[in-house]
């Protein structure tokens, strides 16, 4: 009986998604066109509710497309690209349209060079003689002609949509969906895939949140504790030369794990070209040549008594502390760069704030310890005076 009803619910759900798909399927061949255009071939793309509409021409190796966007406002903007040397963003020669200031549909062409593209007017790659757009019933639709590169019908396909605020298009949303719109399309097989660009993305979002679990360690909080134990434990006489011991291990652990933290961002620069955030990677580098010049001011530490030691020791000083400023700063621009690690953020912040407190009641401890050896020492000077002259 359990069987039964296993196969009985497994074919409901089979002839279900049959269903679902015939209906997807059917809406893509069978839709109108207000402008009763007819198009050899259509495909559902598998995310943000678009479909591809095209006819090719062999003859002169053009083809005219219709790119279908669903679920969108009249503050949006969209997007359709071929990227002929490439995947992603970086590279495609994309068609936009959206709603301008006057209330009319404008669509255009636009070459993206860039991450920080603002979608700009320009020409592409290839030939576009005709485009035009028209909004109907929440849905987008950009019309082209495209005169395709000789030899070629399979490319590398991406779509898009953000919205448009002050007559400026927006930066598309880089969670979920818009990180899975590439694929490919070939205009002769009729073949289209996409939905795989999470895998990528995914993938690079691992090695991002690898880098800023590292270097928040490292700089962010085993930077800040070596200089606690170098400040506060060296105030008690029996911590001497077990403070020294502790800041030295934890300082260089810190900068091992930094140069790690390090390395991973520049693998992450070298594999996203066109992503730069720049005061980031300034402080970044900044910091990696302070660390390094601590580590090897460490192996020309004079010794107590030498005539150089006191400028050694303000060098130290403030280098370390420079770091430490640094290192927290640059943290939170890491977090700012890894977009919504909210949760990693205030994590970080309960860190710092534990540290600072921390710090505040060894600081106290420490004024307490000092002036009361001071008022033992001028005590006990005094006394020695006072038998002195009896």
């Amino acid at each position: 009986m359990d069987n039964n009803k296993l196969l009985t619910s497994l074919l409901f759900s089979s002839i279900l998604l049959t269903l679902l798909f015939t209906s997807y399927a059917q809406n893509c061949s069978s839709h109108k066109f207000t402008s009763n255009n007819v198009f050899a071939t259509c495909n559902p793309l598998p995310v943000l509710n678009s479909v591809l509409h095209w006819t090719y021409h062999p003859a002169n190796h053009t083809v005219d497309i219709a790119y279908r966007h669903g679920n969108v406002v009249t503050s949006d903007w969209v997007a359709w690209a071929l990227n002929l040397g490439g995947q992603g963003m970086v590279g495609a020669q994309c068609l936009v349209a959206f709603r301008n200031s006057s209330g009319q549909i404008h669509a255009y062409t636009s070459p993206i060079t860039s991450y920080q593209t603002q979608l700009r007017e320009g020409s592409l790659s290839f030939g576009v003689p005709r485009i035009s757009a028209e909004f109907v019933n929440g849905e987008m639709i950009i019309f082209a002609t495209l005169e395709l590169p000789s030899g070629r019908t399979n490319f590398n396909q991406v779509w898009q949509n953000g919205q448009v605020s002050g007559g400026a298009l927006q930066i598309h949303s880089r969670t979920g969906d818009n990180v899975r719109s590439i694929g490919t399309v070939d205009f002769v097989s009729g073949q289209t895939s996409g939905g795989t660009g999470g895998v990528s993305a995914n993938s690079r979002q691992r090695r991002r949140n690898v880098h800023g679990v590292l270097n928040a360690i490292s700089w962010g909080v085993m930077m800040p504790m070596g200089a606690i134990f170098a400040r506060y434990l060296k105030t008690f006489k029996s911590a001497n030369p077990a403070w020294f011991y502790l800041h030295a291990a934890c300082q260089t652990a810190a900068y091992a794990v930094g140069v790690a933290g390090w390395g991973t961002g520049l693998k992450l620069g070298s594999d996203s070209a066109g992503i730069t955030y720049t005061t980031h990677r300034n402080i970044g580098i900044t910091l990696f040549c302070l660390g390094t010049l601590q580590v090897f001011a460490l192996l020309l530490r004079p010794k107590p008594d030498h005539k150089y030691r006191l400028y050694w020791n303000i060098y130290h000083h403030v280098t370390g502390y420079t770091v430490i400023i640094l290192s927290i700063i640059n943290v939170f621009e890491g977090f700012d760069a890894l977009n919504g690690q909210k949760n990693w953020k205030r994590a970080y912040i309960g860190v710092i704030i534990c540290l600072g407190a921390i710090a505040v009641l060894l600081e106290a401890i420490t004024w307490f310890i000092v002036i009361k050896r001071k008022k033992t020492s001028s005590q006990r000077n005094g006394a020695n005076g006072v038998n002195a002259y009896a």
